[in-house]
C-alpha cells in the first residue's frame, strides 16, 4: 500500500509540474516514479517524452529501447523512437523503427507519414509516395500528407498527380493548396481569398 501511495502522490507532482512548465520538477518525480517501478513502461514513456522535449533526446531513446526490450509490442513506443532517431538525421534507423510500429498497428497513420518522411530523405521517393498514400487514406482531412505528397510527386516528375492532390487539399486546406501553387510553380486554380 505505501508503494502505491508514494506513486499516486509523485505522479500527481510531476503531472502539476508538467503543466506549471516545471520540467526538472516533473522529471525528478517521474524518476522517483521509476525507482519504485524501473521496469513500467508507462513511467519510461512519460519520462522519455519529457526528456525528449526538453533536449535530453539521447536519454530520451535509451528509455525507449528499455521500454521495447520488455514490451516490443508497443506501437506508440516504436513509432517515438523512430521519431527520435529521425530528428537525429538517422533515416535508416528510423525507418525500421517506423515499420516495426506499422506492423504492430497499421493504422499508425503518423507512423506511415514518418516513414514516408526517411524513405524520401533517402531518395526512397516512390515507397515515401506509397505510405503517405497510406497516411493520407487513414487521414484524409489533415493537410500534411497531402502536403507532403504532392512535393513528392514533383520531385518524380509527376506534376499532374500533384495538381491532382493541390485540387483536392484546396477542398478542404485552400491555404496549403495556395503554397503548394507557390512553391511548386503548379496552377491547379485555387482560389484566393476576397
Amino acid at each position: 500500500m505505501g508503494i502505491w501511495l508514494n506513486v499516486w502522490y509523485f505522479k500527481l507532482i510531476a503531472i502539476w509540474a508538467t503543466l506549471f512548465k516545471m520540467p526538472a520538477v516533473a522529471i525528478d518525480y517521474w524518476e522517483r516514479i521509476r525507482a519504485l517501478k524501473p521496469r513500467d513502461p508507462d513511467v519510461l514513456a512519460a519520462l522519455a517524452h519529457l526528456k525528449a522535449i526538453h533536449g535530453a533526446r539521447g536519454e530520451a531513446i535509451a528509455l525507449l529501447h528499455q521500454i521495447l526490450e520488455t514490451a516490443p509490442d508497443q506501437a506508440a513506443s516504436w513509432f517515438n523512437l523512430g521519431f527520435l532517431q529521425q530528428e537525429d538525421d538517422r533515416h535508416e534507423d528510423a525507418i525500421a523503427s517506423f515499420r516495426r510500429a506499422i506492423a504492430l498497428d497499421g493504422k499508425l497513420d503518423r507512423a506511415w507519414y514518418g516513414l514516408a518522411l526517411s524513405q524520401i530523405k533517402m531518395g526512397q521517393v516512390e515507397e515515401g509516395v506509397a505510405a503517405l498514400k497510406k497516411n493520407t487514406e487513414l487521414q484524409p482531412m489533415s493537410p500534411y500528407g497531402w502536403y507532403q505528397l504532392a512535393h513528392a510527386y514533383c520531385r518524380l516528375g509527376q506534376t499532374e498527380r500533384a495538381e491532382t492532390v493541390i485540387r483536392r487539399l484546396a477542398k478542404f486546406e485552400p491555404q496549403v493548396a495556395r503554397l503548394l501553387e507557390r512553391e511548386t510553380g503548379i496552377k491547379a486554380g485555387v482560389e484566393s481569398p476576397h
